[in-house]
């Protein structure tokens, strides 16, 4: 194997796998990427068994062969380099030796025979959509899943697919996201639900662009592939039930307080309350009356931090508590410069939901007080 590429064009894919490389890994070949080299291509991959992700880049010309080598190690060595410059990359034996201008580098392999392989299924469906459509779905949800939780299915993002709609649904357990998307899903040969894991999640959401560039999204029985342009991602899907989440969201018809409020005024107001709120819970109130939104906060050392925000509401008062982070992080992804927010009592969750047009839903669990 031997090939010589600019500096910038070997970085960029070794990039976009590198999420997937574990800094701790129990299996050695696990640290490396496997570069496949031919005529006129280069693809680098990288996979945790979990997750699995391919990265391809153009060559002039090459000699084909393959092999592993450290990520990490070879992914420093890029970034060090000049951007602009020529790099020489070529087998010696056992070993990849690696020039540029004066600097060389020898870096120890491991068979790319042992690299493990990942095929998917035969797919029983497959759909194409633009990937900015894609990223703004998970986008707006993924900031709800659970990290690490016993109930290992909230541990990822929810995607369901239906006719003429594919929906993204995340919880941990305390709020809950939705977004839908209007997608034609009739390719699939009946509605399907899975699970992507929260890892899988977070690297597709970096390695999506915002273009209309169309992806191919395939389904087999446990796995998920997405097709991107120069990038393939496969994924193990979580096994389990997800939670029937529409019996936690609130009806907005049932709700008897209804605000209009700045999202991102509303949001501030939250970030500064926040410095003087419990640090362990997290809890702020907020006071609500006739347009007039009262933020309070206060912490076991007695501080105390209050602030007010305008509002459009007519009604009865109401004192209720919630975790300011939570707020913050819904308000944070609303897509319009206003959001409503949809009460009843103290007890009951608030439903957060954009003033107009947007198909994305919020719910956060109020705290006591």
């Amino acid at each position: 194997m031997q090939f010589t590429v600019d500096r910038d064009t070997l970085l960029h894919p070794l990039q976009a796998v590198q999420g997937v490389v574990e800094r701790r890994q129990t299996t050695p070949i696990l640290a490396n990427v496997l570069l496949k080299c031919s005529d006129e291509s280069l693809s680098v991959s990288a996979t945790d068994m979990e997750l699995h992700f391919v990265a391809t880049t153009a060559l002039s010309a090459a000699e084909p062969g393959s092999t592993t080598v450290p990520a990490r190690k070879l992914i420093d060595i890029c970034r060090s380099l000049s951007p602009g410059t020529d790099v020489r990359l070529s087998m010696e034996k056992d070993r990849v030796l690696l020039r540029c201008g004066r600097s060389r580098f020898v870096l120890n392999t491991l068979p790319a025979e042992d690299f493990p392989v990942f095929d998917l299924p035969t797919p029983e469906a497959s759909l194409s959509l633009a990937q900015g459509d894609l990223k703004r779905l998970i986008d707006l949800t993924h900031f709800a899943m659970a990290q690490q939780d016993v109930r290992y299915y909230l541990n990822g993002l929810l995607l369901e697919f239906a006719e003429r709609r594919l929906r993204a649904v995340a919880t941990d357990g305390h709020r809950l996201a939705i977004a839908d998307l209007e997608v034609d899903c009739s390719g699939l040969p009946e509605p399907r639900s899975l699970i992507v894991p929260r890892k899988g999640v977070m690297e597709l959401s970096r390695a999506l662009g915002g273009g209309d560039e169309s992806i191919e999204i395939m389904l087999a029985a446990n796995q998920i592939q997405i097709n991107l342009p120069g990038l393939t991602f496969v994924s193990k899907l979580i096994e389990g039930k997800f939670p029937d989440y529409d019996r936690v969201v609130p009806l907005v018809e049932t709700c008897d307080k209804h605000v209009t409020v700045d999202r991102e005024a509303l949001r501030q107001s939250l970030a500064r309350a926040s410095i003087l709120s419990n640090e362990k819970y997290r809890s702020i109130r907020l006071n609500l009356k006739e347009n007039m939104l009262r933020v309070l906060a206060n912490n076991p050392d007695q501080e105390e931090a209050e602030d007010e925000v305008e509002v459009e509401y007519s009604g009865d008062s109401l004192e209720i508590g919630f975790n300011v982070a939570y707020l913050m992080d819904a308000l944070s992804v609303v897509p319009t410069e206003s959001a409503r927010l949809h009460l009843t009592d103290a007890d009951s969750s608030c439903l957060i939901t954009p003033d107009r047009g947007e198909a994305c839903q919020y719910v956060v669990m109020p705290m006591r007080l």
